[in-house]
C-alpha cells in the first residue's frame, strides 16, 4: 500500500514536470527581423491596452484564455518565452498567425487594433503556472 502511494506520487509529479516544461509555442513561429524591429506607436498608452483587452477578449480569448494562459494547444502569452518578444515580432503574429498550428491570422483587423492588441499582451502579469521554476516574474522586454 505504502508502495503504491509512493509510486502515486511519483507518476503525478514526473507528469506535473512534463506538462510544465512542455512549451505550447512553435518553435518555427518567428517574426522576420524587419518586422521584430518594428516599434509599438501605442506602447505605454493605457487606453490602448484597454482596448486590446477588449479585442483580445473578443477575437483570442477562445483559444488563449481570458488572462492568456492558453488552453488546450494554443500558447501561453503570459510566460516569459512569449513576454521578452518585441511588441514588432506579436504584431507580426497577430497579423499573420499561424494556420499550422491553428492560429488564424487577423490581419482583417486594422493596424491600430492589432497594436492594442500587443498593448494589452504587455499588460498581461504572469500568474503562478506561467512563471518560471524561481517563481519570479520576467523583466520587462527593453524598449527604445
Amino acid at each position: 500500500m505504502r508502495l503504491s502511494v509512493l509510486l502515486l506520487f511519483a507518476v503525478a509529479a514526473a507528469l506535473a514536470v512534463a506538462q510544465d516544461s512542455q512549451s505550447k509555442t512553435d518553435p518555427k513561429f518567428v517574426a522576420p527581423p524587419d518586422a521584430a524591429a518594428k516599434e509599438n506607436p501605442l506602447a505605454g498608452n493605457a487606453e490602448a491596452a484597454a482596448g486590446g483587452k477588449k479585442l483580445f477578449l473578443r477575437s483570442c480569448a477562445e483559444c488563449h484564455g481570458e488572462n492568456g494562459t492558453g488552453i488546450e494547444d494554443a500558447a501561453n502569452l503570459q510566460t516569459p518565452e512569449v513576454q521578452k518578444q518585441s511588441d514588432g515580432a506579436l504584431f507580426w503574429k497577430v497579423t499573420n498567425g499561424n494556420v499550422k498550428k491553428g492560429m488564424p491570422p487577423f490581419a482583417r483587423l486594422p493596424e491600430t487594433q492589432r497594436w492594442q492588441i500587443v498593448s494589452f499582451l504587455r499588460a498581461l502579469k504572469p500568474t503562478k503556472e506561467a512563471l518560471p521554476s524561481g517563481g519570479n516574474p520576467p523583466s520587462s522586454p527593453k524598449r527604445r
